[in-house]
Formats: C-alpha cells, structure tokens, sequence
C-alpha cells in the first residue's frame, strides 16, 4: 500500500503540474492574440520596408485575408506636463478598429478612438497613465508631447534637425495585461508617419483573416506572395522565444518529477525483494505443481505491474480531480493583486494522462525485473 501510495502522489505531481504548464501556455496566447493580429508581415532585414499601392493590393486579393493595416511602429519619448517616459509608440490605420482585437470591456478611460472631428487622439495603456499622470476626462485636456530621435549625422549643427517634436491628446485607456500596459500607445497612423518622416514606409502589416479559414494555410500563401525579403509570422512567431522558454521549463519539469517518480517506485523494487524472500514456500509448492522459472518471473512482473497500476490510476484521477476542481472554482490563488487571473491557471490534455501512464508503466516494467530474475533462481537453485 505504501508502494502504491508514492506512485500515486508522483502520478498526480505529474499530472497537475503538466496541466498547469498548459494552462499558462493557452493564457498567454490569450493574452497575447488580444493585442497582436493573426498575422504580422514585417521585412526580413532592417526595420522598415517601402509598400507600394500594387504590393498592397495583392496582399489584400490574398484568399483568406480580411483586413490588412498598416503599421509604423517604434520608440518615442513622451512628456505630459512634468513626467516624461520612453514608450512604444503604434501608429495604426483606420481600419484597425476592424481587427477586433481591444474589447470594450478592456478600455479602462475613455473612448478607443483615434480621430475626432480629424483631430488625432492616442490610446494608451493603464502603465503609460499613471507612470505619466495622464488625466483623460478634463475639459480642457494636455496634451502629450512625443519626441522623435531622428537618424542625422553627427556633424548636424542644427540642434532642431536631431529630433522632432508633435503634440497629440490623450483619448483613451486600455487595460490588457501589465507588459502591454506599461509600454504601449496606440496613435493614427499619419500622426506616427509624420513624426518619423517615413512617407510610405511601413514597419510592418497585420493581418486578419476570414473566419473560418485556417491562418497557417493564409500565412503559406503570403510567404509564397512576398519571398524572401519579408517574413510571415502566426501568433506563436511573433513570440517564438517566450513559447520556446516555456515549454523547454515543462520538459525539464517533467524530467525532474519523473526522476522523483523513479525514487519513489524503488519502493516496488523493496516490496518484490522482500516478497520473493518471504514467499519461497509459495514458490516451491508452485514449481511442484508444474510452474516453470517463466511462470514464476511473470508472476512478480504482474505483481510489480499491478503495484504500480492501481498507484498511477488513483495518481490519474486525483490529479483530474484536482485540476478540474482548480478550472471552476480557482481555490490556488497566484498570489498576486495586479494578476492576470485569479487562479492559477489550468488545462487538462488526454494527451498528457497518455505520456504519464506510459511513463509510469516502462518504469514499473524495469523496476519489476530484478526481483522477478531473484524469484526465478530460487526456483532453479530448489530444482537443483
């Protein structure tokens, strides 16, 4: 029962922790599809590329592409009143709002909108508000400066040339997750391309496709449509190394519990030894019945394989317990106020309850075999 008990605690280990690694996976693609397109067309060297009127329409003619916007994007100084702040600035084309990718309900203040009555307004994150003290609502609204470092040579003598300077409201305020709403304002497009002088310049294009079509099989297309001097990134692209750096921290999760899942079956491999010892009687009434050193070998594996059985089987149901338990009712909490979500989250894999039984199988399979090798020579040494 003991041997049982270790198997089913590092089964349920196992199974909890992969669940949870799943879980914050699928909450930052969430997270991060709420504020990124379905597909970003960015030049595969410099920062920037031209975009001509014909390359635009092509992408737009592209079977499964919806709406294409243009983007110009980089770093700016900004000043309101006495606070200033380095941000990323996003200058974005009419037809962002069509993306769908701010809800209603993430606009803390404000309006999302980026042009009224063709004044041009900004929407920034919640960060950006109070590191800069930013007060939407007034009558009589400040306005943001924003500062460009232009790129001159450095025998410039004209001091107004090295940067340039334009002024924009403040017209919203959006909360999405804490990386987003510390660094991010989203401004119209011709504001972004006349401070930074970038005429039809572009940064990069978002892409969102039709519903119903599969973005991978719309990305193809694209890479196929643009070559080699663009690149064509999905959502998990667009983040390959933070997506890379979780699942490298599931795996070798996943090495160290199953390393503790060894230790604890050594207890199998002490309960067979002892019960080959204790059971040499039984194991001389068998071979006089007739039993061969086969027979005897396969009774220990079974004994072995049902030990670590009944272990991972209750380990499998109390860890789906558990996670499932944790999906409704978030009883662990992350332990922060300004958290993404309540609980931690979780998401339950029929694949992973495959890996780890067969996991818990190939190692109750190697466990079993020495005491069941033991067992059959005491069966040779009584023929003897």
């Amino acid at each position: 029962m003991l041997s049982v008990v270790g198997v089913a605690f590092s089964t349920a280990a196992l199974v909890i922790v992969l669940s949870v690694f799943n879980g914050l996976e699928q909450l930052l693609y969430s997270l991060n599809n709420s504020f990124d397109p379905e597909i970003k067309i960015t030049a595969s060297t410099g920062k920037s590329f031209e975009l001509t009127p014909e390359m635009l329409e092509k992408i737009k003619k592209t079977k499964g592409v919806k709406v294409v916007t243009e983007v110009i994007e980089d770093y700016a100084y900004v000043r309101y009143r006495d606070a200033s702040q380095v941000v990323r600035m996003k200058g974005v084309g009419d037809n962002f709002l069509e993306q769908e990718r701010i809800p209603e309900d993430n606009i803390a203040e404000g309006t999302l909108a980026f042009k009224k009555d063709s004044i041009p307004y900004a929407v920034m994150g919640m960060g950006v508000k109070y590191a800069l003290g930013v007060a939407v609502d007034q009558q009589i609204p400040f306005p943001l400066q924003v500062y460009y470092i232009n790129n001159v040579s450095a025998s410039t003598i004209d001091v107004s040339r090295l940067y340039t300077q334009r002024n924009i409201l403040p017209g919203g305020v959006f909360s999405i997750v804490q990386n987003f709403d510390e660094n991010f304002i989203l401004v119209p497009l011709d504001f972004m391309q006349d401070l930074l002088r970038y005429e039809n310049k572009r940064t990069s294009l978002e892409v969102k496709t039709e519903a119903g079509v599969d973005p991978f099989e719309t990305e193809r297309r694209l890479e196929q449509l643009l070559g080699e001097k663009f690149s064509v990134l999905n959502h998990e692209e667009q983040h390959e190394d933070l997506y890379k750096l979780l699942r490298m921290e599931k795996l070798f999760t996943f090495l160290a519990l199953t390393l503790l899942t060894i230790i604890g079956s050594v207890n199998i491999f002490f309960s067979l030894m002892m019960l080959a010892l204790d059971k040499r009687k039984d194991i001389s009434i068998l071979s006089s019945l007739g039993a061969s050193a086969a027979v005897i070998r396969k009774v220990f594996l079974l004994e072995g394989f049902l030990i670590a059985g009944i272990g991972a089987v209750a380990g499998l149901v109390f860890g789906g317990i558990f996670c499932l338990l944790q999906m409704k009712y978030s009883f662990i909490s992350m332990g922060m106020e300004s958290a993404v979500s309540s609980g931690y989250p979780v998401q339950v894999e029929i694949m992973d309850f495959l890996v780890v039984l067969f996991v818990v199988a190939i190692i109750s399979l190697l466990i079993s075999i020495r005491p069941a090798q033991i067992a059959s020579r005491m069966f040779d040494l009584k023929q003897l």
